[in-house]
């Protein structure tokens, strides 16, 4: 009995959880060096490549971090979103420099490096039985000779 509630116990205590992070680590004595009329090289210096931009009512550049947790088998969900926009004027320096957080909801729809598959979508039975029955098809052995019938000089 106590060796069966020892194993559970060590079998739960080894499903932690797994923190990934994604995108930019943001620092704070970077992000405080960003202030308004910087030009677009200067912000690139401090805080890199922005993730995505926009042109829409001015330029912008959007820094993305996210937080993913993960236990055991089951889902990744998001524990914490980080944006950190900085808008352009019409100069091409800063305007204005906005924080957002995961309470501010999805600022930035962006790509997460899932292509959806197009066509039927077989479960694991149709999948093994389909590539058996494939398989016999694409052996096409002729019964008189025992060579495959398709190729040509055999």
């Amino acid at each position: 009995m106590l060796a069966a509630l020892l194993t559970g116990v060590a079998t739960l205590s080894a499903c932690g959880a797994q923190i990934d992070r994604h995108g930019h680590v943001f620092i704070d004595v970077d992000l405080d060096q960003i202030k308004p009329g910087m030009s677009k090289k200067e912000v690139e210096t401090v805080l890199g490549s922005p993730d995505t931009t926009s042109t829409i009512g001015g330029d912008a550049f959007y820094y993305i971090s996210t937080t993913q947790k993960t236990i055991a088998f089951l889902k990744p969900y998001e524990v914490d979103r980080q944006v950190i926009a900085v808008y352009f004027d019409g100069r091409q320096t800063v305007r204005d420099v906005a924080h957002y957080g995961k309470k501010d909801g999805i600022v930035v729809n962006y790509y997460k490096g899932e292509t959806p598959a197009r066509g039927k979508d077989l479960s694991f039975v149709e999948q093994i039985f389909g590539n058996i029955a494939n398989r016999r098809k694409l052996k096409g052995s002729s019964p008189s000779s025992g060579t495959p019938a398709d190729i040509p000089g055999t």
